[in-house]
């Protein structure tokens, strides 16, 4: 089948360049990284004549406004790419990292080392950013990586992958090392799943119905980047001064990302709750509200159940109203994606509650939910957000896309 020889010539190709990336120098990557932050700048005019194509086609496929805004490359966007990559040069080359190293009582030198995974297959949608932050963070932590983008970013990412590809031929360097998947229909993708001998780990990385394709057909390890159903607690004791910032900036500022927040839990006993409501009508999001909250604010709309599980990556906020920690936990715990769940109160003892009562990637107390992001925690930029408990959780980093080796030196002994 033309599916699989097209799937199998990538991955030998990837494969191929992943063996000679584990040896590359540290000075070597940084500056073909760096060349690459450089060209983005230079030749930004070419990228956004590539992402206008798909910004063209978006509009007459009637994408939303928040997954336009997903895909949309600007000056400011594509400064943004530039500065992550610098971020990245400046970040400790893992590879080699030593994380454990003694002697045995017999004698034997054990020094256990940071080594590159291998191939790294990346599956997402609508960001052309990632192209490059996923690019770079494989190509310093020394893997081969294959990244195949959703068709509506097609050109863009092309176009990026096009540029990553020159800085890789100034120096020499195989280009397999980041393999593009120019093939968009799904019976391209389906292949790849079966190639364990070449593909070391999959990481899908966007909506709840990709994360759920890729577990059920990989036989490759898959680290899950799934939905981020973000709940925001606003409790009793919440401070005033702090809410209305931390929850518009949790829901409006970039709502097409995994780190919006989807649900507003509001206290009965938190006295500014018609306020915050219609704070965040005036920003245009679309009010989906319990009975409670319905009657503060009746030109909103009636919450159904679903909505509370529903990643809306838009403009829209589903509002649920108790009357107890125990109940906002409980809450919680039936409708989060293990992504993030945020507290604002000024009463420690609730927040401590808060924090030890729940298992998600990350835990947030008085701040935004926005904050959940690679770059934001100091790793430079991130493959995406793992939900997941093995291996990584919560944003996977360049350290991250390494696992170990340990190397065992004797002077001829043997187990008894």
């Amino acid at each position: 089948m033309k599916e699989i020889e097209y799937v199998e010539d990538l991955c030998a190709r990837a494969k191929k360049a992943s063996r000679t990336l584990k040896a590359l120098p540290s000075s070597l990557k940084n500056k073909i990284l760096l060349d690459l932050a450089d060209i983005l700048e230079k030749r930004k005019a070419e990228i956004l004549s590539a992402n206008e194509l798909d910004l063209k086609d978006g509009k007459e496929k009637n994408l939303s406004s928040a997954l336009m805004d997903r895909l949309l490359l600007n000056d400011k966007r594509i400064t943004g790419m530039a500065s992550a990559l610098r971020e990245i040069v400046a970040l400790p080359d893992p590879v080699g990292e030593v994380t454990r190293g003694l002697t045995l009582p017999n004698g034997l030198e054990l020094v256990t080392r940071r080594v590159p995974l291998g191939v790294v297959m990346v599956i997402y949608e609508s960001r052309p950013n990632v192209t490059i932050d996923v690019g770079a963070l494989s190509f310093k932590s020394g893997n081969a990586c294959i990244l195949r983008g959703g068709s509506e970013a097609f050109h863009s990412n092309a176009a990026l992958v096009k540029l990553f590809h020159e800085v890789l031929q100034k120096e020499g360097i195989d280009v397999g090392a980041v393999t593009f998947v120019d093939k968009t229909d799904r019976a391209f993708m389906l292949p790849f799943f079966q190639q364990t001998s070449t593909i070391d780990i999959v990481v899908p990385r966007g909506g709840e119905g990709l994360i759920k394709f890729v577990s059920e057909h990989s036989k490759i390890p898959v680290v899950k980047h799934d939905k981020g159903v973000c709940n925001l607690f606003i409790d009793q004791d919440a401070d005033p001064e702090k809410v209305i910032p931390i929850v518009i900036n949790s829901k409006v500022q970039r709502p097409g990302v995994c780190n919006a927040t989807e649900n507003l839990i509001l206290h009965t006993g938190y006295p500014f709750r018609k306020e915050l409501l219609e704070a965040l009508a005036k920003q245009g999001v679309d009010l989906l509200l319990d009975p409670s909250s319905l009657s503060l604010y009746p030109k909103g709309k009636a919450v159904k159940e679903e909505d509370y599980l529903e990643e809306f990556l838009d403009l829209r906020l589903s509002v649920k109203t108790v009357s107890s920690l125990e109940e906002a936990l409980a809450f919680i715990e039936k409708t989060s994606s293990g992504h993030t769940e945020a507290i604002v109160t000024e009463d420690l003892s609730t927040a401590k509650i808060f924090t030890s009562s729940l298992d998600s990637a990350a835990l947030f107390i008085n701040c935004s939910t926005r904050f959940h992001d690679g770059g934001e925690f100091g790793l430079g930029a991130e493959v995406g957000i793992s939900t997941g408990k093995l291996h990584v959780r919560g944003p996977m980093g360049l350290v991250h896309l390494t696992t170990t080796t340990t190397y065992v030196t004797g002077n001829g002994q043997i187990r008894g």
